[in-house]
């Protein structure tokens, strides 16, 4: 195939009628090597692009793009439209000459294997504003007129973020909510008068959402060249202190100070005996539909113009979403309230059309409406390897169980133990479960899952990182319903090599997937 045919092979993948099975990598770019602290969307970010390229995968899975907000979680941003900036490649800034060498040094010492996320934030920002300096007195006319293009194309979301992100510098990080009424609901007039006050740094944060996505394209472009098709990551929900609420309040159940009145989580299940409280504030989805569900199409569109496929997180809560009253300690005292259902996508539809490459992640307590309205829609649901083999019973999670192809195959998520920290930590019945399913000895068993995976029925096959190079529960990325050490997992340069990806290829030739 052309580059041209790839990808847009790739744009409608999800309603694909060939009988082409595809695989991938989860990983999200904070992982990727780099000396700054942080994996960007540099050199390491293209290195892992062209090892995929090698390894005969066409799937590059990540983790929501936003900028972070609680505990550093991509699932609490500050916007759901905005870019993650701690991603932006300090090199690429000094290509397009919004940076010197010497601007970037000297650089602290970081460590290779965890990412520091106030450490790099200070030592990030502190070049961001340099960069900002630089690009405010630039001749480069090309440059220039890129940035009024973006500007002019994400005025929708761009304005009510940039000033909500000065408000917070304004008001040293405290949340919307809590702040004066003037820029807390604001009318035109006072709108107009905050927006004079805090131009300076409203442009400032223009500037470097700018960096972002013009970072962000030019490596969605390469990975699309060389046959790579990203999956993007929604969560059903949005922070309570974000530009989203704060510019939307009126899509959103708060009370009149802008606290929520319910929250969002999930009653007890795999991941917590208690359930996961989110703390998320709950839509008015009477009030979406009265506008048409204006909010989402803008969301959704926005994704798919930085993403080939899109896994919505927490699906099920668009059949119905776990409501817990406000103050509540724990997830446990909620009650299920019904959500849009295929009101909302067939709305989405109307406005984008009818192939929507959507993934929907169906974990958790899954009804028989739950499953109506995925298969109705269409969307490929997720099946974890590592669930097929917790217990004794017969899994719908092992691979000889799977009634169609329209899925995707894990080993494991962002949320699940590495594979071999799973195994090293299961109990021996599990562990036996797994080598006799397998015909293995397990010394290589993320591997063996890996080899499992691809062998399935499922279209879609996805591993992360930490599995490919056989890490342990030290390096996973998330641990539920646990507020630090998650989200800073990194692996090392030269640890994804020619041999590995020559393996892999090899492993997903053998299972028919295609190359």
């Amino acid at each position: 195939m052309k580059d041209e045919e790839i990808i847009m092979h790739f744009k409608v993948a999800a309603e694909d009628k060939t009988n082409h099975r595809y695989s991938g990598v989860l990983v999200h770019p904070t992982s990727f090597p780099s000396p700054y602290g942080i994996g960007d969307m540099g050199r390491g970010a293209h290195e892992f692009i062209d090892f995929l390229a090698m390894a005969g995968q066409h799937l590059w899975q990540v983790l929501p793009l936003g900028p972070s907000g609680n505990g550093n979680s991509p699932y609490q941003s500050y916007s759901v439209f905005a870019g993650q900036t701690l991603l932006i490649s300090p090199e690429l800034l000094i290509e397009k000459k919004l940076l010197t060498e010497a601007d970037v040094h000297p650089i602290p010492e970081f460590n290779a294997d965890r990412v520091d996320y106030d450490k790099v934030t200070t030592y990030k920002t502190s070049l961001f504003k340099k960069a900002y300096e630089h690009f405010r007195h630039t001749a480069d006319k090309n440059l220039l007129e890129e940035y009024d293009s973006f500007q002019s194309n994400n005025q929708y979301w761009l304005d009510d973020y940039c000033l909500y992100m000065a408000g917070k510098d304004y008001h040293n990080g405290l949340p919307w909510y809590e702040w004066e009424d003037s820029l807390l609901d604001p009318t035109p007039k006072e709108r107009a008068s905050w927006m004079k006050l805090l131009a300076s740094e409203i442009d400032y944060y223009r500037f470097i959402q700018f960096a972002f996505f013009s970072q962000w394209y030019e490596l969605k472009d390469y990975a699309n060249k060389k046959g790579i098709a990203i999956i993007g990551d929604i969560p059903i929900f949005t922070a309570p202190d974000s530009a989203d609420v704060w510019a939307n309040k009126e899509l959103f159940k708060l009370d009149s100070k802008g606290y929520p009145l319910e929250v969002a989580g999930v009653p007890p299940d795999y991941f917590s005996a208690t359930g996961q409280l989110w703390g998320n504030p709950l839509y008015d989805w009477d009030a979406m539909k009265d506008d048409g569900y204006r909010w989402w199409i803008e969301r959704v569109r926005n994704q798919l113009d930085q993403v080939d496929y899109i896994r919505i997180d927490h699906f099920r809560g668009f059949e119905a979403y776990w409501a817990v009253p406000a103050g509540e300690e724990t997830a446990m005292n909620g009650k299920w309230k019904k959500g849009p259902g295929e009101a909302l996508f067939e709305a989405i539809q109307k406005a984008l059309g009818e192939e929507l490459p959507i993934f929907a992640e169906d974990l958790g307590i899954i009804t028989p409406e739950v499953e109506k309205l995925r298969d109705t829609l269409g969307f490929p649901g997720m099946k974890i390897l590592q669930f097929g083999f917790d217990g004794t019973g017969e899994s719908t999670f092992l691979p000889h169980q799977l009634s169609t192809r329209n899925c995707i195959c894990y080993t494991g998520t962002h949320d699940n133990d590495t594979t071999c920290g799973w195994y090293e930590h299961t109990n021996e019945q599990n562990k036996d479960k797994v080598r006799r399913y397998m015909n293995t000895d397990a010394s290589s068993v993320s591997w063996d899952f890996i080899r499992t995976c691809l062998g399935t029925i499922a279209k879609y096959a996805i591993f992360p990182v930490q599995d490919l190079l056989k890490l342990g529960s030290e390096h996973r990325m998330n641990t539920p319903g646990t507020a630090t050490g998650n989200w800073e997992f990194r692996y090392r340069s030269g640890l994804l090599d020619e041999g590995m990806a020559k393996g892999l290829k090899q492993m997903t030739e053998l299972f028919g997937r295609w190359g």
